[in-house]
């Protein structure tokens, strides 16, 4: 369906306090023009909550907390720097309110307050960044080395002069410049890692400076720069049911299971180059920029078991086994750029910036799995341990002269999401009865589009192709025995050999049609917003108010099958949104303060959901929904932060969100065109979703203590969040309604940090925890059915020693626990993937002036 472009009666009414407030707020301060007031600053645009989390010096980062201007979390690079973080994902994680999704032990997606991640925004130096991965809005912050940055902001309550596209909040990556700094700077390190579990060591470098240059008058211009590069070889062990358990019967049976054997090569790239140019003390102009490129060298050997008949962990039976090998490399690069301008003409301030930002995934000649299949199946094949199944097999399962090559699928896809803004704001300090004040508006409009491109060959029939069947073997394309920590998985399958194998066949003859057709598609995302807000500081009171309107056109096109024919799909959609944003802060005594808002903020449907891509199959469809509308959040928040000193704060915080339109998979067979399906899924706009919970962050270092004793510090925070949803589906004709949690939400997460600090040595150990969270639906109908993720603990330990020359030396142990990844379906005993990833060690030499 498409929307009208007006706005609707009803949002307008719904929004009509928003309107009512900013229309008697902002006239009355611009009746007073702003002349000079003796020891008043003026207000800054918002009031605001920040927690700078493991800061090396926490005096420092209490004094920023305290003056902070947003509902914000702040980690500065000191705090990136103490704990053992490889990317800007892991220094988020140990946060108030924060966590990851992690991709083979390292952290990759962030959620605030347990929210997907793709209900996020990410931006960097004010410019949002697309997302390299063809089928989600989420930024994976992996891609992006810690040294790059010079400070990570997260808003978790938005203001208007924000774009309003992040239910959970906005996470604001800030590089280097070098007005920052009162003197040239400069930072050189390299570092080798070790992974216990490969054996395997890993080398790194990196390289940061900048200076700022006096020229005539006024005039400066500072010049800013880093290059990081990592190249880290590590691999994890894996045994998966995938959720292949049947519950109807007692206790449950399994139906198949994979060994895998994961080798990684993961190569970190990431460079920035900033340039500051100061007129003079009231006009300066800004180039920002940064690159990241993150190669992913996959190889995964799996043995795929499929029991004759489903078992119970003690019992035994025939088995078809398959052997599969996955080697392909998969590339994902960003590249932002934002040039900017501010000018402050008396009381007026006057800011304006263009972007442009593009983030593309290519995998190029990939094998998504080469297959060899046994001849026959296997007699006495079985599982110990349901929840960590060691699978019992004859030694001829490990035989390499019982498989054959059946088939080999490979693999070209490019993802492009290109993303150019522009932007402009204008400020004007006021005076209102003897308070300072401020009244600011603006407007942005930003274009959109995401394209994707997927090729599939698919070689099987070799007899056709006049390959001799002795050839196909598994012993032509073996290594060495794996090391496999979770029973035995056989011996290596090598890529090489493969790769020359079909590289000898035509493949205009084994192009698969379907696969390289249906997946391609490209949108495009028009918004355009405008904002008016103000503040006021009335004796110790900070208000600030104001509206945002944005408006976004999309259109969707792609191709789907609709019983063997390819059609085409050409779906446009738009609509408008109108929020509203309430800010307050009042100073209790000189120790204590109170903060609280209101907000309302949306999340776009991701590409995956919008997709214009359908596949009919008979009496079974699946299918995307470009004409979903935003989900959109009313959201409050309430605070108390107390400073016991200059050390030592306590804050505490209650949140909770109301979000309208949940977005949701659901099977629709049985209504309006799937009238006779017996399978029909996509996605649609569900009813209300709740979420609330308590934050708490407790900093203190010991300085009242004796020495050396006075060194000794603690970080602690802990969030306990619940939510609430409500899916429906058809069953049997009926619909079918049940309450679920948000996935990717756990109920508790936190972490502890003891340390110890002097002139030179540093000392931390960190632990993150996070409880059981749902991972995913994979019946809306059956909740036996449903993934979720068990809890983690994980234990890092950071050590550094600063020598009076500027050098440092520093040594990381990551995992200590060596802490797994553990999913479940339904009941904790019933496993959908055990994962290990071994502990790894890191060393490193840094020569620094800053």
């Amino acid at each position: 369906m498409t929307h009208s472009s007006s706005i609707p009666l009803s949002t307008l009414r719904r929004h009509r306090l928003w309107l009512a407030v900013a229309t008697c707020c902002l006239p009355l301060s611009t009746l007073v023009v702003a002349d000079e007031v003796a020891g008043s600053d003026s207000v800054a645009a918002t009031e605001t909550v920040t927690v700078v989390g493991q800061a090396a010096r926490i005096r420092s980062a209490l004094s920023e907390q305290r003056e902070a201007e947003s509902l914000q979390t702040i980690v500065n690079s000191d705090a990136i720097n103490a704990l053992p973080d490889a990317n800007v994902s892991e220094s988020l994680q140990r946060m108030p309110g924060l966590s990851v999704e992690r991709d083979q032990g390292e952290g990759r997606f962030v959620r605030i307050r347990g929210t997907s991640p793709d209900l996020n925004a990410v931006s960097v130096n004010g410019a949002q960044l697309p997302a390299p991965e063809a089928d989600r809005r989420a930024v994976a912050l992996d891609v992006i080395p810690a040294d790059l940055v010079s400070s990570l902001i997260v808003t978790k309550a938005l203001t208007p002069d924000m774009d309003a596209n992040g239910i959970g909040g906005n996470i604001e990556i800030e590089s280097l410049s070098a007005l920052d700094k009162p003197a040239p700077f400069y930072k050189v390190g390299v570092e080798g890692g070790f992974n216990e579990l490969t054996d395997e060591t890993s080398p790194g470098a990196t390289v940061s400076g900048g200076r700022t240059f006096g020229l005539s008058g006024e005039q400066r211009l500072g010049i800013a720069g880093a290059v990081s590069w990592e190249r880290r070889k590590f691999g994890s062990d894996n045994i998966e049911t995938g959720g292949a358990w049947d519950f109807d019967e007692q206790p449950a049976v399994l139906e198949e299971l994979e060994q895998r054997d994961y080798r990684i090569t993961r190569e970190r790239l990431g460079a920035a180059l900033n340039l500051d140019y100061e007129f003079n003390a009231n006009h300066s102009a800004y180039l920002r920029t940064i690159y990241s490129r993150y190669a992913d060298d996959e190889r995964r050997v799996a043995n795929a078991v499929e029991f004759a008949e489903p078992l119970t962990s003690d019992q035994g039976g025939d088995a078809a086994v398959e052997r599969e090998l996955k080697a392909r490399e998969d590339v994902q690069e960003i590249l932002s750029a934002t040039l900017g301008a501010e000018h402050r003409l008396g009381d007026w301030t006057l800011a304006y910036s263009g972007g442009a930002s593009e983030a593309t995934e290519e995998l190029s000649d990939g094998i998504g799995g080469a297959v060899f299949a046994a001849s026959d199946d296997f007699a006495n094949v079985g599982f110990s341990d349901s929840r960590k199944p060691h699978l019992r097999a004859p030694g001829g399962l490990y035989d390499v002269n019982r498989y054959a090559l059946e088939e080999v699928e490979v693999e070209d896809a490019e993802a492009t999401d290109k993303l150019n803004y522009l932007r402009f704001d204008i400020s004007r300090d006021l005076v209102v009865a003897s308070s300072p004040a401020m009244v600011k508006f603006g407007a942005k409009t930003s274009r959109r589009k995401k394209e994707v491109d997927e090729n599939v060959w698919v070689y099987e029939d070799f007899a056709d192709a006049g390959i001799d069947e002795a050839a196909l073997g598994l012993a032509n394309f073996s290594g060495p025995e794996l090391d496999y920590t979770l029973g035995r998985i056989g011996p290596s399958i090598e890529d090489a050999p493969i790769r020359d194998l079909i590289g000898g066949l035509d493949a205009a003859d084994y192009v698969d049609e379907e696969g390289s057709r249906i997946n391609d598609y490209r949108i495009d995302e028009d918004v355009d917003a405008a904002y008016v807000m103000g503040s006021m500081n009335i004796r110790g009171l900070n208000l600030l108010t104001g509206v945002r309107y944005e408006r976004t056109e999309t259109e969707a096109r792609g191709t789907g099958l609709d019983n063997g024919d390819f059609v085409s799909r050409d779906i446009s959609n738009d609509y408008d949104n109108l929020l509203g944003s309430f800010h307050a802060r009042y100073e209790l005594t000189e120790r204590a303060q109170v903060r609280g808002s209101f907000t309302q903020s949306l999340a776009r449907p991701t590409f995956e959901q919008m997709s214009p891509a359908f596949v009919i199959d008979g009496d079974e469809a699946e299918f995307g929904n470009p004409e979903l509308d935003a989900m959109e959040s009313n959201n409050i928040d309430l605070g108390l932060e107390y400073y016991l000193n200059a050390d030592s704060a306590v804050s505490v915080y209650l949140f909770y969100k109301d979000i309208d339109n949940f977005i949701y998979s659901r099977d629709v067979a049985g209504t309006g065109d799937f009238v006779g399906f017996d399978e029909a899924l996509t996605f649609e706009n569900g009813e209300e979703a709740s979420l609330h919970g308590v934050e708490l962050a407790i900093n203190h270092r010991f300085r009242s203590l004796p020495a050396p004793w006075d060194g000794l510090l603690v970080a602690a925070n802990a969030t306990w969040t619940r939510s609430d949803a409500t899916i429906e589906s058809l069953d049997d004709g009926g619909a079918v309604r049940r309450d679920i949690a948000l996935p990717g939400q756990s109920d508790t997460t936190g972490n502890l940090t003891f340390g110890y600090e002097d002139e030179h040595l540093s000392l931390r150990l960190a632990g993150n925890y996070k409880s059981d969270y749902l991972m995913e639906i994979s019946d809306p109908v059956d909740a036996r059915q449903d993934v979720f993720v068990d809890d983690q603990l994980q234990l890092d330990f950071s050590a550094s020693y600063y020598f009076a020359n500027g050098l440092m030396v520093q040594f990381d142990a990551v995992n200590l626990t060596d802490e797994p990844f553990y999913a479940y379906v339904g009941d904790k005993q019933y496993n959908a993937q055990y994962e290990t990833y071994g502990r790894t060690y890191r060393l490193g030499l840094v020569f620094s002036n800053f």
